[in-house]
């Protein structure tokens, strides 16, 4: 089966496009304002709109209220809304319930325990995401470059698809997919050359460890 990818926090055409023609299954645009790959939803739409529709375009969200979904929603016609915050799983299912479309939760990892929650959310989610906790001293909840111990995942089994995420890279996604049997993997700063700043390249080398 082949691995498919998240190109995560896209802001422009170019960068977009190479994910895109590198093969992405799926390419992220960040709707937090403190991220350095935030997008204005007049921004994102236009790329949005471009994207093939076998690529799935997925919205990250931080805790979003309805006012911001709807404003945001009314613009850019995404096909996913990622949930990178707190919400809980009444919340979660509220959204899915007012939006009509498919929802991923993400879980910040780094001790076996963390798992836990996800078993709660799983029959309310379509996708789940396992990313690496954020330092103590990160404003951001998610793209801090940082892996946690893959190992965790030896064992577990999930009904819902679910992507692997924080500190994926060229030189270790190849050993990351090894050892956790992930089939859907995310990257951000895994392909840039400094925050918010997508390079192409890196994108293409990234995607091509994949096939």
């Amino acid at each position: 089966m082949t691995v498919k990818a998240k190109i995560c926090g896209l802001t422009d055409a170019p960068t977009l496009d190479a994910a895109v023609r590198a093969g992405a299954g799926y390419v992220g645009f960040m709707f937090f304002p403190k991220s350095p790959r935030a997008v204005r939803p007049e921004q994102a739409a236009p790329l949005v709109r471009s994207v093939p529709e076998q690529v799935k375009s997925v919205g990250v969200f931080v805790d979003p209220d309805d006012t911001m979904l709807d404003r945001i929603l009314a613009e850019v016609p995404l096909d996913i809304l990622q949930l990178h915050g707190d919400e809980p799983v009444d919340r979660v299912a509220e959204i899915k319930a007012k939006t009509g479309l498919p929802v991923m939760k993400v879980f910040k990892i780094a001790e076996a325990e963390d798992f836990e929650p996800a078993r709660r959310y799983e029959q309310v989610v379509d996708y789940l995401m396992f990313d690496a906790k954020p330092p103590k001293e990160s404003n951001r909840p998610g793209g801090n470059a940082i892996a946690f111990d893959w190992a965790l995942l030896r064992g577990q089994s999930w009904t819902k698809p679910w992507f692997l995420a924080g500190g994926l890279t060229a030189d270790n996604v190849k050993g990351a997919i090894k050892l956790t049997g992930a089939q859907l993997v995310d990257t951000s700063s895994g392909v840039e050359d400094g925050p918010g700043k997508k390079s192409p390249e890196k994108i293409r080398r990234f995607l091509s460890q994949l096939s």
